[in-house]
């Protein structure tokens, strides 16, 4: 399976539990370890489980090896290794702290109410 097909299984799952600010960045040009990074926000840590959770039982019926995943046991922030894609699941607060997104090139989503940025992604 391609990246861009599993980029994709791995968004339909997260917008299937009601993943919020879903963005995938493309990281091809930025490191060899990962062709593309999803990150995406829940709303409570049972949500963020429930999300990362359902990345990963999708892209396993799918055939896609899963190398790893951590962060089950608080659900502030989850991460699922797919190899080439990287699936981040994060409570608001939590992905607003470590802005991981400015890391990678693409834009921080603001979660103040009223104050959303417009922003662009993959």
């Amino acid at each position: 399976m391609d990246i861009q097909a599993i980029s994709k299984l791995a968004v339909e799952a997260l917008e299937d539990i009601k993943g919020k600010d879903i963005i995938e960045l493309d990281t091809s040009n930025l490191t060899s370890l990962f062709q593309r990074m999803i990150v995406a926000t829940g709303d409570s840590n049972r949500q963020v489980k429930a999300l990362a959770n359902n990345v990963q039982v999708t892209l396993k019926e799918a055939g896609v090896d899963i190398v790893g995943s951590e962060g089950h046991e608080s659900g502030e922030w989850v991460l699922v290794d797919a190899g080439d894609v990287v699936i981040h699941v994060m409570l608001p607060a939590v992905r607003d702290y470590y802005d991981i997104e400015a890391l990678w090139g693409g834009q921080k989503p603001s979660f103040a109410i009223g104050a959303a940025k417009p922003w662009s992604a993959v």
